[in-house]
């Protein structure tokens, strides 16, 4: 098998046959989502952004360069619970990172997905 793709996608869409292992990353449970839904494999909490760090950014897009900088230094730190994770995917060609925020653009999923993509 090749390396693991990891998508990202909003929570609130529906699953899909090409999402391979979907994995919820936010930290707080999405809002209007039933805890027994079962769309997604594991919820890798641990590896979202600090409560701090969630609250200072704001979803404000303005802060995504700097955002993205402080979750990544979280991220370095976190190394060892990332392999854990990974570890639980296995060989799996593709990994959906699953976020609840409304931007596309600017979220935890994107930096997420970039931090991952080079390990």
């Amino acid at each position: 098998m090749g390396p693991t793709t990891f998508r990202i996608k909003r929570v609130y869409e529906p699953a899909s046959d090409d999402d391979g292992v979907r994995v919820l990353v936010d930290r707080l449970w999405p809002r209007g989502v039933k805890k027994d839904a079962g769309r997604w494999s594991a919820w890798w909490k641990e590896l979202a952004p600090s409560a701090e760090l969630r609250r200072w950014f704001g979803h404000n897009p303005e802060r995504f360069d700097a955002f993205a900088r402080r979750y990544r230094a979280e991220l370095d730190a976190a190394a060892e619970a990332a392999g854990r994770r990974l570890a639980e995917v296995g060989d799996a060609p593709v990994v959906t990172l699953l976020y609840s925020a409304r931007d596309e653009a600017h979220n935890q999923a994107v930096v997420l997905r970039g931090w991952l993509s080079e390990r």
